[in-house]
């Protein structure tokens, strides 16, 4: 008997050490050691809606936000570097000059976020851009041929517009009280997974990551305040939804840090409180109406703490002042320490240019400045790149940037070598009507429609109101001659 008792125990433990190490224990086949699993852990502190089990519940967020968030695809022209000279009558009289190589489509895709039932849709700048067609899938399927309202280059935000009504949509949320550490979710289509949802945490706010072209010549100051978080964002995932656990926008997925393409641990949003208001003044203005301090600035850091003798690293240093910009006219100084906007502290460049992003020209302003260590508060308006407080009309900023160039006036030294009395040298050229019609980096420009052409205001003005073909002349820096034809 006490034998089979014996027996019994001795089995009965060894398969329970069996199943124990089954459980406790992997075995790799690729590996002489063994990978003990993780031990039980628990979340601690998770902010949003928790589930039964002591888990965060994302459904609600998720199935809020994937109804309002649609597929954007693009049909834009690729763009041709061979080189050609136009026949100057060709496109006025069709036939004649050089045959020309046919332009190849190409297609691209994005993501956007329905913002109002009536269809109006947000998106990047770069997911638009160059875009011939735009076609808009949304959730249940349906499709639709898009408009462009409006877009900016220098906050990377684009308004679209559908034919439609009564659309599911994403309530915007306050990106300002969004905290470090709480949860969010990316909406999109990366890689053309439509309706693709991740999770992840705010990594850190108010982000200058240098991807938006700076080119104020082309009227493009960008401004790079993003929230950043670790939810997995891919190519496909660019202008769709971050949202938090309440499913409200609260930023528009932009960009990834990566050395591959793809998602490598870092993503970043513009916060929706930009996005507001820049899709206000699309839809009022057509344009973005930017505020300017009129002051530049830098980050405080412990080097400026001991060469300028500083008391703290806090708030942002002003470097110089434009003497009829608003900061000047408010008091401003060199050399003061902007310290709040309103009543919200700034303790960098991107954050104080968040804050004076959601102004208009004209808007009054509160800020806190400290000068030799003393705090005092001026009260200013705001004005913009023109020095005034007028509304910016689109049509003077859209004819320069349909050319996709940037310009210098020829100095004189460069004109006698030329033989010409005037011109304005194309420096730099981007998608545009100057690079589809052929021309170079280097040319100047001589005259538009028999008009002679010294600087840009007076390109625009000659371009301002043009409708149909324009005749473009001018001559190369090694002395060629070209004649341009095309329509605006």
């Amino acid at each position: 008997m006490k034998r089979v008792i014996g027996a019994f125990l001795i089995a009965a433990i060894g398969g329970a050490s069996a199943l124990g190490l089954r459980t406790v224990f992997i075995k790799d086949p690729s590996r002489t050691e063994y990978v003990q699993n993780s031990p039980q852990v628990k979340y601690v502190n998770l902010p949003g809606p928790v589930s039964g089990e002591g888990v965060t519940d994302f459904t609600a967020a998720a199935e809020m936000a994937v109804q309002g968030v649609v597929h954007v695809k693009t049909v834009m022209e690729a763009q041709n570097n061979q080189f050609y000279f136009n026949d100057p009558w060709k496109d006025f009289f069709g036939g004649g000059g050089y045959p020309q190589q046919q332009p190849q489509l190409q297609q691209a895709s994005g993501s956007g976020v329905i913002i109002s039932p009536e269809g109006f849709i947000v998106t990047n700048n770069h997911v638009i851009e160059h875009a011939q067609k735009i076609e808009v899938t949304l959730n249940d399927k349906r499709t639709y041929e898009a408009k462009l309202v409006g877009r900016d280059p220098a906050y990377d935000i684009a308004v679209l517009k559908i034919d439609e009504t009564h659309l599911p949509y994403v309530n915007y949320g306050n990106s300002d009280d969004m905290r470090l550490g709480q949860w969010v979710l990316a909406v999109g289509n990366p890689f053309n997974l439509t309706s693709t949802v991740t999770a992840g945490i705010i990594s850190a706010k108010a982000r200058n990551i240098n991807i938006i072209d700076n080119d104020p010549e082309a009227g493009v100051n960008a401004v790079e305040s993003f929230i950043q978080t670790d939810a997995a964002v891919n190519p496909g995932n660019s202008g769709g939804a971050l949202v938090n656990t309440r499913g409200e926008l609260i930023g528009i997925n932009t960009a990834i840090a990566s050395q591959t393409g793809s998602y490598a641990g870092y993503a970043f949003a513009v916060p929706s409180n930009i996005v507001k208001k820049v899709v206000a003044d699309l839809r009022e203005f057509g344009t973005v109406q930017r505020a300017y301090l009129g002051v530049t600035i830098r980050d405080i850091d412990s080097k400026l703490v001991k060469e300028k003798n500083l008391t703290s690293n806090e708030g942002v240093y002003v470097n110089t002042v434009n003497e009829e910009g608003s900061a000047a006219l408010a008091g401003v100084k060199d050399g003061d320490i902007i310290t709040h906007v309103g009543t919200v502290a700034v303790n960098s460049v991107p954050e104080l240019q968040e804050q004076i992003s959601r102004y208009r020209p004209g808007d009054k302003l509160a800020l806190s400045i400290k000068r030799d260590g003393k705090e005092s508060t001026l009260s200013l308006i705001l004005k913009n790149k023109d020095n005034n407080t007028k509304v910016v009309e689109k049509e003077n900023i859209e004819v320069i940037k349909a050319l996709g160039a940037t310009f210098e006036t020829v100095e004189g030294e460069e004109k006698a070598k030329l033989g010409i009395e005037n011109g304005l040298k194309v420096t730099k050229l981007e998608p545009g009507k100057l690079k589809n019609a052929g021309i170079k980096e280097g040319f100047i420009i001589t005259s538009i429609d028999h008009k002679k052409i010294n600087t840009k205001e007076e390109l625009k003005s000659v371009l301002d109101n043009k409708k149909g073909g324009i005749l473009l002349e001018g001559i190369y820096t090694n002395g060629v001659r070209a004649y341009y034809a095309f329509g605006l």
